[in-house]
């Protein structure tokens, strides 16, 4: 029997609903395999800044660094937008990838058969979609220095610096390797070398860490473009590595090709304690309703399970039975489709609990 201890942060908004889904699946995939777990919850976000002040409580990072892995809910919302920036709550989660070290984010856009028709494109472009989206999570515009607002009146300007070293790229590119050779072996790296020094350094490195990877076929590709090749034939592509604000945009854009954002789980790795979400944010506006689709932290679990656990079994289990709750018609408001029956988040979770 194996013991894991999980830190869990709710956080704002819809986290709290779909992250109660997200604990009930882990119990019922241990009781089914052998394990056991403790649940610790911690602070973060919003929640954090109304009870401590701050939106990362030192106490959270230490929880979660003596834990096994972090399930994480969503955080942020209007509540909290006039917040300095250093006291938002976005702030307190990009504190928190930084003090996890968890510098590879895998963003994976899959696109089930059942519900190729919720897409907003035909199903012939969507349909057989299977992409990783490996970005670069700790550096790049997000993080650069200097940065800061100076100046005066019409003077007043805003700055931020995109910059990366060639140990951060080598470092995220050999994740993209490594995911593309367990998958289809194709790896595209996305920049904008044509116009960025930076990019033009991060290709040259990807370039470099190609030779220890000769079975993986690299190609490149401007992130403008790839933004319109996603659209267009998404099917040419099986991983994508790119930094931290492409990454962000080409992640979110491809959400859209599963029908919904609310089916994308996320995993953040590379540093001692893995951190697994959904990537739909609070979504403040159906907070409380009990209509999430908690599909993505589903599938935040089974990533979990996958990447920050090693147990493949369980990842599997839980991907089939996620099928097979999509196969019975099955849905929440956001991929609901004629012919198929609507269930709330709580209903959606114990459905596919009760597929394992």
């Amino acid at each position: 029997m194996t013991h894991w201890t999980i830190s869990v942060i709710h956080g704002d908004g819809i986290g709290k609903e779909v992250c109660a889904e997200g604990v009930k699946l882990m119990e019922a995939v241990a009781a089914r395999c052998n394990h056991t777990l403790s649940f610790h919850e911690y602070l973060a976000g919003g929640a954090a800044i109304d009870e401590t002040g701050v939106p990362l409580p030192d106490e959270t990072v230490a929880g979660v660094l003596a834990s096994d892995a972090l399930l994480f809910g969503a955080i942020g919302g209007p509540k909290w937008e006039n917040q300095p920036q250093h006291l938002k709550p976005e702030a307190g989660l990009l504190k928190l990838r930084k003090e996890l070290g968890a510098f590879a984010n895998l963003r994976p856009a899959l696109v089930y058969d059942e519900l190729a028709d919720a897409s907003t494109l035909k199903r012939e472009v969507v349909q057989g979609t299977d992409i990783m989206v490996v970005r670069e999570l700790t550096g790049g515009l997000y993080f650069g220095e200097p940065r800061g607002v100076e100046g005066q009146g019409a003077s007043r300007k805003g700055y931020n610096t995109m910059v990366y070293s060639a140990e951060e790229i080598e470092r995220i590119a050999r994740v993209g390797f490594q995911t593309a050779m367990a998958r289809d072996k194709r790896l595209c790296s996305v920049d904008k070398a044509n116009v960025l020094d930076v990019s033009q350094l991060w290709r040259d490195i990807v370039i470099e860490v190609s030779k220890d990877f000769p079975e993986v076929a690299l190609s490149h590709m401007y992130v403008d473009n790839c933004a319109m090749q996603l659209i267009r034939d998404p099917k040419q592509f099986d991983v994508i590595v790119t930094g931290n604000i492409f990454g962000d945009i080409i992640s979110d854009e491809a959400s859209q090709l599963t029908g919904s954002i609310g089916m994308l789980a996320s995993a953040s790795v590379g540093g001692p304690v893995g951190f697994f979400e959904p990537i739909h944010g609070s979504a403040p506006d159906i907070a409380g309703q009990g209509i999430a689709n908690p599909l993505a932290m589903i599938g935040s679990v089974e990533m979990l399970f996958r990447y920050g656990l090693k147990q493949n079994t369980e990842a599997d289990m839980i991907n089939a039975a996620v099928r097979k709750t999509l196969a019975d018609g099955l849905r929440c408001g956001d991929i609901m489709q004629e012919g198929c029956t609507k269930l709330s988040t709580s209903e959606m979770g114990a459905a596919v609990i009760e597929r394992l």
